[in-house]
């Protein structure tokens, strides 16, 4: 090491180093910075990996990498082909060079190649299928004539091929077709691991190699050189030959489907625009690629185009398709000031959009980005799966010595010995353990995708099948998000005007929803606010501000009690309007000692359309419904008695909602947390589930592990749906490939299956396990109807014997 400097404004060290230690010093000098007492970053790095055929493969590409100095964590993915690694201070050469190692032909994904291809060049992918197809049909056409004789036994026709024709057949099919798997069979045994291709290999070995001596053995005696020849004893060429031709279809079969679990990738990255066109500030337009488009740029969308870049409609009125993105069937009308969204289909206007993002900053290359990281990610259930596969391929070796070692002192036959170890090798099958997690949830997030359901990792989409409680937070979730004011009234020292003058003063400036209400019912009324100074935020109560030479504060009833301030004759009139389901806001002096009254506003909230089935969808589901919102106690109320949901916890601090959450935790069952403000994002977050709108804040959806598209409460609903779905067929996937194995180990160890039907079963046990995933393509989510909402039930009941929720008042 040379020379080293710290840069305090971007927190970043540049170290020199001299001499070949360079690459192992990285790692060695974020070691010594964490030592220090400080944190490195760390730095995701994607790999594609070529090679891989089963779970064992997986397993010894992420061992390697993780024994890189530096490397903090590694996840492979069979289904994806891809690795992921988590690491500080690594060259991305050093991790190539390790999985090369392994066996495995390594390259690094760059962020302008996320499918792995070139822009313009083709997919290897497809030349590799195309190459397997060849390899498959050569396969089957060197192998009919060896099971024809089979085939005509069973028509009564007795043909047999000649020895030395049963040899020039096979063998090409035994050491071309088939050297893929004594290649990767050699590097898994260089490696001090085994895989599948390393059974295939032994299996069909041993196979091959005991008709050629029978063969050789046959010309021996028949050239007089030993006893008297006798007849051609039979041969097992065709079962050598078959199982590599099967295996072959079912590795062919296997990369079809994986790369049809990919097509929602693929079909998002498909409305990625290649090109824009930009005005100029003298009015000129030219086409320019979108990559070359910069934020502020205006850029030109004519009828019918799609959308280049994020932004918003300076000029121009029209409707937006973005059905593939939020899965929103209705186009969405378009004016100045409203935001769109690149990839979506401008309808019949022309609009001129000011771009707000573009690039890794759009809408749709996160929402691409979220997709990959699910299907990237391992879901806690691979974890038992990568134990059974670490020992799975030594165990089945034993038990292939095991059973040629029973059946030869059994009958002293070597032929039926080798036959049934055969079988027993070429059965097992621990690619179908390797796929049946990964393509499951691949399929499932590129499903919900389609949906407008973003989930964020593997974790998420895992637990949320267990949820059996799901919290709401009220205003923006539940409901339209987009208050109006409905009643204002003032105490008697005060009037109307000046309430609204006040309140619209405290409120200048501020984005939440209830702040414009108030500045629209002001401008609405002619009132000019007076200018406000200090203002300041209270979380959970309200906001002040000093107005007039006064503090004035306005915010919830808890904000009234904390002043002491006397209602006084508007008690009753708050009380009312609670009873109506409005918020109220109370206006208050808080110069003075204690805090005096001036008046109150009350303000509606619309409930969603969707609302209402998507509470009585959940109760049909099992899953109970709670309402945990800051809002006062009458206002959650009626709003939870419209919607039919169980419980309502109200006037919840934003501190304090995690730790409702964590109450709702304790009492059983997995809990889910619907929010879309930043008061939210630490209930998210500490929700088994997070689930937020897009169409609340960023805080709230990073803290969460699943994002709607829409801000439609049905989602939430589909979401858990398409979880469950998921998760059962991870499970079927799973049943499957332990019951092939399980079930046809054993089988073919007692000499109850041939080599031949071993193969076949081996060959498509991994084809049904990812087919079976992939009926999860058509999954569509359930129509909610808004009547069900009328058929709901509540734990309790008034005098008047209307159903009331259960309702609590959080204090602390």
């Amino acid at each position: 090491m040379k020379e080293v400097s710290v840069n305090l404004a971007t927190e970043r060290a540049h170290v020199r180093f001299v001499g070949p230690t360079r690459e192992a010093s990285s790692a060695a000098v974020a070691t010594a910075i964490e030592n220090s007492g400080y944190g490195v970053v760390e730095e995701p790095i994607e790999l594609s990996i070529e090679g891989m055929t089963c779970a064992s493969c997986g397993q010894r590409v992420e061992r390697a990498l993780r024994k890189v100095p530096g490397v903090r964590g590694a996840e492979v993915n069979l289904a994806t082909e891809r690795a992921r690694v988590r690491c500080a201070g690594v060259p991305p050469e050093n991790l190539i060079r390790a999985a090369e190692a392994a066996g495995y032909h390594a390259s690094l994904v760059s962020d302008e190649t996320e499918d792995g291809t070139p822009s313009g060049a083709e997919d290897p992918k497809v030349r590799i299928a195309h190459r397997d197809l060849i390899h498959v049909l050569a396969a089957a056409a060197l192998s009919l004539p060896l099971i024809a004789p089979m085939l005509s036994n069973l028509l009564g026709v007795h043909l047999m091929l000649p020895g030395w024709a049963q040899l020039v057949l096979a063998t090409p099919v035994q050491f071309w077709l088939g050297w893929r798997f004594y290649r990767a069979g050699w590097k898994a045994v260089r490696a001090g691991a085994g895989n599948m291709d390393l059974l295939v290999a032994l299996g069909t070995s041993a196979a091959y190699g005991l008709s050629v001596y029978q063969l050789v053995v046959h010309w021996w005696v028949s050239a007089g050189v030993a006893r008297p020849a006798g007849e051609m004893p039979h041969l097992y060429f065709e079962a050598s030959a078959v199982v590599i031709t099967l295996v072959l279809l079912g590795k062919w079969l296997e990369g079809r489907a994986k790369r049809q679990t990919g097509a929602a990738i693929r079909a998002l990255m498909a409305l990625r625009p290649e090109r824009a066109r930009v005005r100029a500030a003298d009015g000129t337009e030219t086409e320019m690629p979108v990559q070359r488009v910069r934020v502020g740029d205006l850029v030109v969308v004519r009828p019918g185009e799609r959308i280049a870049v994020d932004g918003v409609v300076r000029e121009g009125e029209s409707t937006s398709d973005e059905s593939l993105l939020t899965g929103e069937s209705l186009p969405m009308s378009k004016a100045p000031g409203d935001r769109v969204t690149g990839g979506a289909i401008n309808g019949a206007g022309l609009l001129i959009v000011e771009t707000k993002a573009v690039g890794a900053e759009s809408t749709l290359a996160r929402i691409v980005r979220l997709v990959e990281n699910a299907q990237a990610a391992k879901a806690p259930i691979q974890r038992l799966v990568d134990r059974v596969s670490g020992v799975f391929v030594p165990v089945v070796l034993g038990i292939a010595l095991v059973t040629f070692a029973g059946w030869w002192l059994a009958t002293g036959s070597v032929e039926i010995a080798v036959l049934n170890a055969v079988a027993v090798l070429v059965i097992a099958c621990p690619c179908a353990l390797g796929l049946a997690t990964p393509t499951a949830i691949m399929v499932g997030t590129g499903a919900a995708a389609r949906h407008g359901i973003l989930i964020k990792d593997a974790e998420a989409l895992e637990t949320a099948h267990r949820v059996r409680v799901v919290a709401f937070d009220k205003t923006g979730t539940l409901t339209e998000g987009r208050p109006s004011v409905v009643a204002l009234e003032s105490a008697p020292d005060s009037d109307a005007e000046t309430v609204l003058r006040l309140a619209a003063a405290v409120q200048a400036g501020s984005e939440h929803p209830l702040a414009k209400a108030v500045l629209r019912e002001a401008a609405a009324a002619g009132v000019r606010a007076t200018r406000s100074t200090n203002l300041t935020a209270l979380p959970g109560r309200g906001v002040a501000a000093r107005v007039e030479g006064r503090l004035v504060q306005l915010g919830s009833s808890r904000l009234l009690r904390e002043l002491g301030a006397e209602p006084g004759p508007l008690a009753d009139r708050a009380a009312i309007l609670e009873q109506e389901g409005r918020t109220v806001s109370w206006l208050l002096d808080a110069s003075a000692e204690p805090g005096r009254v001036l008046g109150l506003i009350a303000f509606g909230d619309a409930i969603k359309p969707s609302a209402h089935g998507a509470v009585a969808a959940l109760r049909v589901a099992g899953v109970r419904t709670v309402m945990l919102t800051g809002d006062n106690a009458g206002s959650a109320r009626a709003a939870a008695l419209q919607l039919g949901i169980d419980e309502v916890l109200a006037e919840v601090l934003p501190e304090l909602k995690a730790a409702a959450v964590a109450k709702l935790k304790g009492a059983g069952g997995a809990v889910a947390m619907v929010g879309d403000g930043v008061n939210d994002a630490p209930a998210l977050a500490a929700a088994d589930v997070g689930i937020a709108m897009s169409t609340g804040t960023d805080v709230a959806m990073h803290a969460a592990g699943i994002t709607l598209m829409r801000g439609d409460p049905a989602l939430v609903v589909a979401a858990i749906e398409v979880s469950r779905r998921t998760y059962t067929k991870i499970r079927q996937g799973l049943f499957w490939a332990f019951a092939y194995n399980v079930v046809g180990i054993p089988l073919a160890a007692l000499g109850l299956l041939s080599p031949v039907i071993a193969g076949a079963a081996m060959a498509f046990s991994s084809v049904s396990v990812v087919t079976n995933a992939l009926l999860l393509r058509g999954w569509r989510p359930a129509a909610i109807s808004a009547t069900l909402g009328e058929e709901r039930a509540a734990p309790s009941a008034n005098a008047d014997g209307a159903a009331l929720p259960a309702i609590h008042r959080e204090a602390a």
